[in-house]
Formats: structure tokens, C-alpha cells, sequence
């Protein structure tokens, strides 16, 4: 059973509004999934797009090093998770002389893909 990974690192946006896209994939066809990132008026789902894309190269890759066919059809997503990034820490001024600080959050994507084993 052909298995790739592929993460994504440190992207600029809160892992909050990742995993609302990141939900409705999960456990979906590639094409599926990919077919409803496309269409999503969400930010997270081009971030999305990019790590699953890079998944099924990485799929198509292994095969190909270990001479064996890959169906790129039957490919599913077995494990989508939006992990909690390095905050970037900012201070924005406030009234009366004080600064409060700014958190701006950032996220890990990590996306398991296998090729399902009825086909």
C-alpha cells in the first residue's frame, strides 16, 4: 500500500481558520478534495491546495523510485492535521502611552495520502 506525506510549515495564517477548511477534506478522493479547495472562497484552501498537490507528487515519486504503478485516482486523504505554529510576537500602541501586544498566529499542515485498497 503506497503511503507520501507532505508538510507545510509555518504558514501565515491562524490554525483555527485552517482547520475549518482542513474538516471538510479530510477522508475524501484526491480529486474530490483538490475539486473542492478549488472552489472554497476560504484563504486556507489555496495554502491547502499547494500541501495536497505536494502529496500526491510525493506519492507518484515513491513509485516511481520503487518501480511500482501508482493509480492516482484511487488516492485518498487518510490523514489531514492543522497543527499550532510559532507566534509571531508584535506590539501595536494603545491609549494613554501603552502598547498591547499582538499575537499573529501561524500553523503546520501536515497531509497523509494512500492509495485505497479495494481498487
Amino acid at each position: 500500500m503506497t503511503e507520501a506525506r507532505a508538510i507545510q510549515r509555518s504558514t501565515r495564517q491562524s490554525p483555527y481558520k485552517m482547520r475549518l477548511v482542513i474538516d471538510q477534506i479530510r477522508g475524501l478522493a484526491v480529486n474530490d478534495a483538490l475539486a473542492l479547495l478549488k472552489f472554497s472562497k476560504k484563504h486556507a484552501s489555496h495554502e491547502i491546495a499547494k500541501v495536497l498537490n505536494s502529496a500526491v507528487a510525493n506519492a507518484e515519486q515513491a513509485a516511481r523510485n520503487a518501480n511500482t504503478s501508482l493509480d492516482v485516482d484511487a488516492l485518498y486523504v487518510k490523514h489531514a492535521i492543522v497543527n499550532e505554529g510559532v507566534k509571531l510576537k508584535r506590539w501595536t500602541p494603545a491609549a494613554m502611552g501603552r502598547a498591547t501586544p499582538m499575537h499573529k498566529r501561524t500553523s503546520h499542515v501536515e497531509i497523509i495520502v494512500a492509495e485505497k485498497e479495494g481498487r
